[in-house]
């Protein structure tokens, strides 16, 4: 199933190497556009909790306002913590520098998009689909089931054929958004929706997602 985009926030010593291979990893992982980021900001919606198991034997009276201004802190200030091993924050006009044990750092994925962290890499990818998206993975996996059948039936790689196949309208639809491409894929000539079949075609029962479909491909003569 293509996706139409991923996000990738990585260190700058790795962001040439994600650069370089974009076309690589578009292809490897069938998403149609990556973007880089400098940091996991536009991924990821982050907030901040005082610890107080750590903040409250150590400020005393200070505790309440520095636990508000820890729930306060921008995302800028969070980035600063996480980059830089600390932060300074104004609590009732006295600095106080906080590290990474005193604050929990709660983390919350943008809606509609899947997102995972190891180490200094995160990557999110959009998992919504529309209907292009859905109908091209169907066409995709039309395509590899008569990709299969070539082999089965002894085709060489240059052999030209027809394809015939019998599906519901709603399968129909989306080989026909994407009949070019799946001609192209499959050096096919031809593809054909029927009700009957020639008893010269080589034919085969699929079922793809939630669709029954019959499909059919016949050598075509040079």
């Amino acid at each position: 199933q293509p996706l139409r985009k991923i996000m990738v926030a990585v260190s700058g010593d790795k962001r040439k190497a994600v650069e370089e291979m974009t076309d690589v990893i578009l292809e490897e992982v069938n998403i149609k556009e990556l973007e880089i980021l400098e940091d996991d900001s536009g991924i990821v919606n982050k907030s901040a909790k005082p610890n107080f198991k750590v903040i409250g034997p150590k400020y005393g009276k200070l505790v309440k306002p520095l636990s508000n201004a820890i729930r306060e802190m921008t995302k800028e200030q969070i980035a600063e913590l996480e980059t830089n091993g600390s932060v300074a924050l104004n609590v009732n006009g006295e600095q106080i520098t906080l590290t990474p044990e005193e604050v929990e750092i709660v983390s919350a994925e943008i809606e509609g998009w899947m997102v995972e962290t190891e180490g200094a890499v995160t990557v999110a990818i959009d998992k919504e689909l529309d209907d292009e998206l859905i109908a091209e993975g169907y066409a995709r996996e039309f395509v590899n089931r008569v990709q299969n059948m070539r082999k089965d039936f002894g085709l060489d790689v240059i052999d030209r054929i027809k394809v015939y196949y019998k599906a519901d309208k709603n399968f129909v639809e989306f080989i026909e958004r994407f009949a070019d491409y799946i001609k192209s894929e499959t050096l096919a000539d031809e593809i054909i929706v029927t009700e009957e079949f020639d008893n010269d075609v080589y034919k085969q029962d699929w079922k793809i997602g939630d669709y029954e479909i019959t499909i059919a491909i016949a050598k075509v003569n040079s």
